[in-house]
This record gives structure tokens, C-alpha cells and sequence, in this order.
């Protein structure tokens, strides 16, 4: 199965673009409409990448969002009268001139046609506009989207590269995705307060960039590809936001420019390199990638998803560079991969990253959520690709990944995310003057930063960037506060925080107790009875100091072994979001 046609990316001309909003506005193409269109279970099939269910629903529907659905989102083909009936304000010919669609005979139907990308039909083209019953067809995706933060609910239209399932066709190299789940994942983890300056680095189709230009002054959103540089253009004006485009590499379109928001879900899918023969397709991109000394090996290339470096080598680079763009006060939200060593920790190599970024005073937390083994990993990508295990490349291409890992000797694949916040106030700037702090000064050198490693693999209720912000502000907090400090602090444990006691039938004394996390990420804390007896008491009443004392008295329990014992967990509950200060 060849790879999906090139065809341009959608202009945003003003005059169109605003009458494809009023038309898209008026037709009420939005996600609860078309879900209740769809019905449950065509719904759900969608979900699971199969379109029969969903196209038996709506091929008897005229309402105007069942056919934009039809068009946009399923592929198929629809008569150009029913285009101008369901678009009136912009026309069947407006869309042609945005480039939204074109004749369905020149645009391949799902996999029945085998044509290299670029390579003409032999027919005729037909005049569209003339002939009402002459088929259109997408050639782009265009999905309502959905969504709520603090500012309120939201209600897009979201432009990219038509999907497999429009298709039936793999993937091509330049494929532009639309909102995946790892676009919507990031896009609940990172932190809505007000900010002034925002940078969403590789933005692809600019979901990121679209979700900050809520909460923030100003954004620059920046990619290495044009094409989708020119879907996050389109985006933008679709939904009437402002965003500053710029192209090129990672960091270097932002030399210089300090932001107090950093989001990114960069290319990090590690990538098999070889010195082989690379497809003809690839050939034609290769300058994209400035650094990339070693080809990929063949066929594994989409330029949304790979950097074009060796291992997990981006991730690298672009965790040594950022921490200089982070303002004063200000943090950064990204999604990875890292690679497991074998005999290794599986946060060996988050550590040596951020090692620069805990010096120069930047606090560090890598969550991982996920790990696979090379053999998963190799199967997720190949078949996020578009190829499947009827394609006559499947073999090859597990094996080429598989032979990478092995080549650096890899046990296991990270998915996780990695936040980053440089403190504010005086500790924040690194001092351009060496010398010894005087007793009584105040240093002008930065703290060294707090780097947190943690596997979390539960969701609980609420919103992950929320405790996510909070959670770093803590580590912030925390550093400068030493036991006696905390321990003189009138703490309260957070509401959502439950205890859960396991008892054998019969018997009263617990033979285990946990605390447990409702929230962020539903963490699970063995306690012991003095712990739990503390955090119980915990309601902002009496100190940490004076819960801890009580206890004591009440379970006879060694005053100093206690407190050596529970304030270390405690602080640990506190950045955790489990005890507030």
C-alpha cells in the first residue's frame, strides 16, 4: 500500500476562510452534533479505526454536519451540489480555492488507487464546478473539536493531513496529524494560569499554540516543517487567534527569547538509523534534517514524529538548551521517550539530561507513565505508521527497530513527561559575578535545582495541570525549607486523600495501611500507624510538630525514631499534592 498523496496544504485567505466559519457555525458541525448523529455505536467503532459503522449512520442523512462529517472525516465522496448545499457562503468554489477539496477523481478513494504521490491520472479532469452531480472529495481533514479550561468551554474546527481511516493508505513522510491522543494528553497536564509569553515548540497543526493563546500575551509557535507550519496558519485563522509562526530546528528560531511558558511535544520517537538505502519519498527531505549524520533505515520516517537523531539523542539536545528560555518564574511541559539500559534505572538517562538544568537552578520532574519493551515498541510505531501486519514491509521494519535497540543494548522504552520550572525571585538569574557570600548577604548565584523522578501510572479525578503546577511550586517551597521548618507548619491533608486498611477476616490489627491519592495521579502510600495516625490529623489545626507529639503519647512511639521516620514522607506528600502547606 503506497503512502497517502501529497496534495498542498489549505490556504488561509481571509474572505474564504471567514465564510467557511460562518458556514461551518451555521451547519452546527460540532463535536456533540456529530456524536449524536454517529450514535454510540458507530461512535465507539470510529474510535476503534473503523469507519463502516459510522458511514452506514450517516449515508442517509441530510443534515449538514452528517455530510461534512462524510467528506472531512470518513473520505468520502460527495456530489459537488451537495457541497454548495452544506457550504452556501463559500461554495463548492471557495473550497477548491482553500484547497479543502478537489475532483474525487483525481483525489485517490481509500486505497483504489496505487499512484505514487504526484504521479497524474490519466483522465481528464473534470469541471467541478460546472457538473452538480461531479464528485468532490477531501483533501484534508477537517474535525470539530471540543474542549473547556478556566476561561471556559471551546468549540474549534481543526485542519490536517487526512487520517488512515479517510484514506486507507500508510502515512506519508510529511503527514501533518490532526488531535491525537498525545496532543490531548499534553494538552490537559499543562498549567492554564495567566501568563505573557508562550512558546509551543514543534507545533504541528498548533493545537498547543491554539489552547495558550488563551491564557497568554503573546505566542510563538514554531516547527522544522513548512507544511504543517501552514495547517497551524489555517488553524489559527479558522478559530481567530493570533499566533507568531516561525520555521526551523528545535530552539534555534527562539535564540535569545526567554518564555514563561514552554510547550512541546517534540518528534521523540526514537527511530531506527542505518546506513541503507533510504526511499526515494525520504531522499527528497533529507535537508530537513540538519543534524542527522546517519540515514534513517528505510521506510521508518514521518516528520512529525522523528527528529532525525540517533536513540533518544533529541530529547537530549533539546533538554540541555531550554532551560535559557525559561523566564523568571517560568516552566516548561514536554512528552518523551527515553530509552532503558539494560541492567540499568529506568531514569538514567532524564537524570543526565537535566543534570545541566538542576545547576544553572531549574527545578526538574520526569514522570514516567508508561514502559515498553523493544518488541511493543517497535509494533506501536510500525502500525502508528499506517503499515500492518498484512503490509510486505512489516517484517523489515520490526526488525530494523529491533536491530537499534539492540545495537545500544536496550532493555526497555520510557513514555512519560518531564516539567521544568525555573524559580522566581532573586534566586532565579545565574549572578555574572563569582564570589563568597558574607554572612547575612543574600547570593546572587542560583540555588541548584530540585530534580524529581517518579513512575506514576494512575489517573485520578481533577485536572492534571493544576496539580501539576502545584506540585512544582512545592518542590520550589520545600527546598528551602529545612525539618524544622516543616515541621512547624500548620499542615492540612488534601481532601481527596482516603485511608484504606486491609485486615485478614477476624482480626482487628491491620497487616497493611495505605493512604490514598483521589486526584492527580491516584498514588498509593504504605503507612505505618504512626503515619497514618498524623496525616489524619492534619486540618490546619495544630503544627506538624505538635500532630506528630500527640500521636506519640498515643501509641507510645519513640518521639525522635518518629520524626526521623514520618517527615521525610511527609515532604514527600506535600510535592506529591497528597498534604497541603
Amino acid at each position: 500500500m503506497s503512502p497517502d498523496i501529497s496534495t498542498a496544504p489549505p490556504q488561509a485567505l481571509p474572505d474564504q476562510v471567514a465564510a467557511l466559519r460562518a458556514d461551518l457555525r451555521a451547519a452546527r458541525y460540532t463535536v456533540a452534533a456529530t456524536e449524536s448523529l454517529l450514535g454510540p455505536v458507530a461512535l465507539a467503532a470510529l474510535r476503534r479505526e473503523n469507519p463502516i459503522p459510522a458511514r452506514r449512520a450517516l449515508a442517509t442523512q441530510s443534515d449538514p454536519a452528517a455530510v461534512l462529517f462524510r467528506l472531512f472525516m470518513l473520505g468520502d465522496a460527495v456530489p459537488c451540489s451537495l457541497v454548495r448545499a452544506v457550504l452556501p457562503t463559500l461554495g463548492a468554489d471557495g473550497a477548491l480555492q482553500l484547497g479543502l477539496v478537489g475532483p474525487a477523481a483525481l483525489a485517490a478513494p481509500r486505497g483504489e488507487d496505487d499512484r505514487e504521490a504526484g504521479e497524474p491520472d490519466e483522465t481528464d479532469e473534470p469541471d467541478e464546478t460546472d457538473d452538480p452531480d461531479s464528485p468532490l472529495r477531501a483533501l484534508v481533514d477537517l474535525a470539530p473539536y471540543s474542549a473547556s479550561d478556566d476561561v471556559g468551554e471551546i468549540s474549534w474546527w481543526i485542519t490536517s493531513d487526512l487520517s488512515e481511516l479517510a484514506t486507507g493508505r500508510a502515512l506519508g513522510p510529511e503527514h501533518v496529524l490532526g488531535v491525537g491522543g498525545a496532543s490531548l494528553t499534553l494538552a490537559r497536564i499543562t498549567p492554564r494560569v495567566a501568563v505573557g509569553r508562550v512558546l509551543d515548540l514543534g507545533c504541528g497543526g498548533g493545537i498547543q499554540a491554539l489552547h495558550a493563546s488563551r491564557h497568554a500575551e503573546h505566542v510563538v509557535a514554531t516547527d522544522l516543517s513548512e507544511r504543517a507550519l501552514a495547517f497551524a496558519a489555517f488553524n489559527a485563522a479558522l478559530n481567530e487567534v493570533d499566533l507568531e509562526l516561525r520555521q526551523g530546528s528545535l530552539l534555534d528560531p527562539v535564540a535569545g527569547e526567554t518564555f514563561d511558558l514552554i510547550v512541546s511535544n517534540p518528534p521523540f520517537v526514537i527511530t531506527p538509523r542505518r546506513a541503507a538505502a533510504v526511499p526515494e519519498h525520504e531522499h527528497e527531505h533529507e535537508h530537513e534534517h540538519e543534524h542527522e549524520h546517519e540515514p534513517a533505515a528505510p521506510g521508518t520516517t514521518w516528520t512529525y514524529r522523528d527528529g532525525g537523531r540517533a536513540g533518544d539523542t533529541l530529547l537530549a539536545e533539546l533538554l540541555t538548551g531550554l532551560p535559557v528560555h525559561l523566564a523568571p518564574g517560568g516552566s516548561a511541559v514536554m512528552l518523551g521517550n527515553w530509552e532503558i539500559p539494560h541492567g540499568g534505572d529506568w531514569d538514567e538517562h532524564p537524570r543526565a539530561w537535566l543534570a545541566a538544568a538542576s545547576a544553572d537552578g531549574v527545578d526538574s520532574w520526569v514522570i514516567q507513565r508508561e514502559q515498553e519493551d523493544p518488541a511493543q515498541y517497535a509494533e506501536t510505531w510500525v502500525r502508528d505508521g499506517g503499515v500492518t501486519d498484512r503490509d510486505p514491509r512489516w517484517s523489515d521494519l520490526q526488525g530494523a527497530w529491533l536491530d537499534d535497540f539492540a545495537g545500544r543494548d536496550v532493555e526497555g522504552i520510557g513514555f512519560g513527561y518531564l516539567l521544568l520550572r525555573r524559580p522566581a525571585g532573586p534566586d532565579a538569574a545565574v549572578s555574572d559575578t563569582a564570589g563568597t557570600d558574607s554572612p547575612g548577604s543574600h547570593s546572587t548565584a542560583p540555588r541548584p535545582g530540585v530534580l524529581r523522578t517518579e513512575e506514576a501510572t494512575g489517573t485520578g479525578t481533577g485536572t492534571l495541570g493544576v496539580h501539576l503546577a502545584e506540585s512544582l511550586r512545592a518542590l520550589d517551597v520545600l527546598h528551602e525549607m529545612d525539618d524544622d521548618s516543616l515541621a512547624a507548619r500548620r499542615l492540612v491533608r488534601a481532601d481527596d486523600v482516603v485511608e484504606r486498611r486491609h485486615l485478614t477476616p477476624g482480626q482487628w490489627d491491620p497487616m497493611l495501611i495505605e493512604l490514598v491519592q483521589g486526584a492527580g495521579f491516584a498514588r498509593t502510600v504504605r503507612a505505618d500507624q504512626v503515619l497514618a495516625g498524623v496525616v489524619g490529623a492534619l486540618d490546619g489545626t495544630l503544627t506538624l510538630a505538635q500532630v506528630l507529639a500527640a500521636v506519640c503519647a498515643l501509641t507510645d512511639a519513640d518521639p525522635d525514631e518518629a520524626r526521623d521516620q514520618v517527615l521525610p514522607v511527609v515532604r514527600d506528600l506535600v510535592r506529591t499534592g497528597m498534604v497541603q502547606l
